[in-house]
C-alpha cells in the first residue's frame, strides 16, 4: 500500500484542489491521499470561510481518502511552523510515503536547493538576514533578501539570482520551500513531489479567465448576494460539493471584530502584558495598549499596528493569537512536544477502512477519533494543545450561533464525517 500526503487549508476547496489530489495519487503511484488540514482557523490568522467538518466533507467527496486536523496552535501561526507541523504529523502516521505540493513550475530540484539553504541558516546568511531587519524589512522580505545575498555571493549555489528572485516570488512555492526544509531538519522519510499549478494566481481575484483562487472565492462568498454566488461558483467548484456551498454561512475576521474588544477589555483590566502572546511584539503590544478604547472592527485594528516591518498576515495572526490566548510560552512548549503529538481524524472514507487500519498499526501517535475519550490517551501538551482546538472551534460555532443564526453540533458531540 501506497500513500501520499497533502497539507492544505481548503478555504474553501475548489476544482483546483480536486486536481491536486487526483495528479498527487498519479504522479506517486498512491492508493490513498491523506489530507492534513487546517481546523476553524487558518495561517492567514483567519477563521476559515466554512468549517472544518463542511470542508472535510469537500475534500472527500473529490478524492481525499482521509483527513487529518492539523493543531490549531501551529495552523495559525508562521509558514514554517505551519510546515513543520503538517510534516511532523504526516510522518508521524507512519505509513506515509510522499508528501505532495503545490509550485509554479513543477520543479522541484530549485525547490530542494533553496530549502538546503534555508535549513543550514550559515553565518553568511544570518548576517543578511540580519542586515534586512535593521533595514526595516519585514521578516520574510529580509529572509528572501539574504537568500539572494548568498546566490550573488557565493558561485557554487546551484540557483541563479534570477531563478532564486523568481522562485521567492510566489506563496506556492514559498511554502513548498518549507515543506522541504522541515524535511531536511526533522530528517523525516518522507520524499517531497511537486505538482505544476494552473490557474489564477495565489491572491488574484479574478474570476473570468481559469481556475480562480480561493482568496477570490473566498471576496465572492462574501461581497456577493447567495444566488449570483452560487451561479458564478459553477466554473470553479466540482458539481458534486456544489450544495455543499448552502449548508452554512461564510464567515469572515470581521465577524471576530466584537470578541476581539471584549478580549482586549479584559486584558486590560487584568492589566495583562499583551507582549505574552505569540507574534505580538512589544511595540505592538505599545500601540495597541494607546488605543484599546478605540472600538475598531478587525480590519481597523490591524490598520492600527501595520507598519512596513509588520505585514498585514503577521498582525492579523498576532490578534488572533491573543484571542485565542495562545502565548510564546505555550508555543514553545507545544514546539518542544514536536509539534504534532497526536492525530485527530476528521473523516474518512468507508472504502479506506483499510487506510484507517494500517494508520493504527503504523502510527507513532495517538490517533482521535472521538473527543470525548481523548483524555484516555492524551495527557501534559498533547491534551493542552487538543482542548485549544476544541476552543477554538467553540469560539468560531458561536459566531455561527450568534452572528448568523445557525446552530452546529459542538465538539464533543460532532462524529468523524465518513462518506
Amino acid at each position: 500500500m501506497k500513500l501520499t500526503g497533502i497539507i492544505a487549508e481548503y478555504n474553501p476547496f475548489h476544482s483546483g484542489h480536486e486536481f491536486h489530489i487526483n495528479k498527487s495519487k498519479e504522479l506517486t503511484g498512491s492508493d490513498f491521499c491523506v489530507v492534513v488540514m487546517s481546523g476553524d482557523f487558518v495561517q492567514r490568522g483567519e477563521p476559515a470561510v466554512y468549517s472544518k467538518y463542511l470542508r472535510t466533507r469537500m475534500a472527500l467527496a473529490c478524492g481525499a481518502d482521509l483527513v487529518v486536523e492539523m493543531p490549531s496552535v501551529f495552523a495559525v501561526s508562521s509558514a514554517e511552523d505551519f510546515a513543520a507541523c503538517g510534516v511532523a504529523l504526516l510522518t508521524a502516521l507512519g505509513a506515509v510515503d510522499t508528501i505532495c505540493f503545490g509550485s509554479e513550475d513543477g520543479s522541484i530540484q530549485d525547490i530542494q536547493t533553496a530549502a538546503a539553504l534555508l535549513a543550514d541558516e550559515s553565518p553568511v546568511f544570518s548576517a543578511a538576514l540580519s542586515q534586512g531587519l535593521r533595514r526595516g524589512l519585514s521578516w520574510p522580505q529580509a529572509r528572501n533578501h539574504a537568500l539572494l545575498e548568498m546566490a550573488g555571493e557565493h558561485k557554487d549555489i546551484p540557483l541563479s539570482r534570477d531563478s532564486l528572485n523568481s522562485l521567492l516570488g510566489s506563496p506556492n512555492n514559498l511554502l513548498g520551500i518549507e515543506y522541504c526544509k522541515a524535511i531536511i531538519r526533522s530528517r523525516s522519510s518522507l520524499k517531497p513531489v511537486t505538482v505544476k499549478r494552473s490557474g489564477q494566481g495565489y491572491h488574484d481575484q479574478e474570476l473570468e479567465h481559469g481556475q480562480a483562487s480561493a482568496s477570490a472565492l473566498r471576496s465572492l462568498l462574501t461581497k456577493k448576494e447567495q444566488d449570483t454566488a452560487m451561479r458564478l461558483l459553477t466554473s470553479h467548484v466540482p458539481a458534486a460539493i456544489l450544495p455543499l456551498y448552502r449548508e452554512e454561512p461564510p464567515v469572515t475576521a470581521q465577524d471576530l471584530s466584537g470578541l476581539l474588544d471584549y478580549a482586549l477589555l479584559s486584558l486590560s483590566l487584568e492589566n495583562r502584558d499583551l507582549s505574552v502572546y505569540a507574534d505580538l511584539s512589544r511595540e505592538m503590544a505599545s500601540r495597541l495598549d494607546t488605543r484599546l478604547l478605540e472600538q475598531e472592527s478587525w480590519e481597523g485594528r490591524i490598520r492600527q499596528l501595520k507598519t512596513r516591518q509588520y505585514t498585514y498576515t503577521r498582525v492579523s495572526r498576532a490578534l488572533l493569537h491573543l484571542l485565542l490566548g495562545i502565548t510564546d510560552r505555550d508555543m514553545e512548549e507545544y514546539k518542544s512536544a514536536g509539534y504534532a503529538p497526536y492525530a485527530r481524524i476528521l473523516g474518512f472514507k468507508k472504502e479506506s477502512k483499510e487506510l484507517l487500519s494500517v494508520l493504527k498499526k503504523q502510527s507513532a501517535v495517538p490517533l482521535v477519533t472521538k473527543t470525548a475519550d481523548a483524555s484516555r490517551i492524551l495527557s501534559g501538551p498533547s491534551m493542552s494543545m487538543l482542548n485549544r482546538d476544541i476552543y477554538a472551534s467553540h469560539v468560531r460555532q458561536s459566531i455561527l450561533a450568534h452572528t448568523y443564526g445557525y446552530r452546529a453540533r459542538n465538539e464533543y458531540t460532532q462524529p468523524v464525517c465518513i462518506l
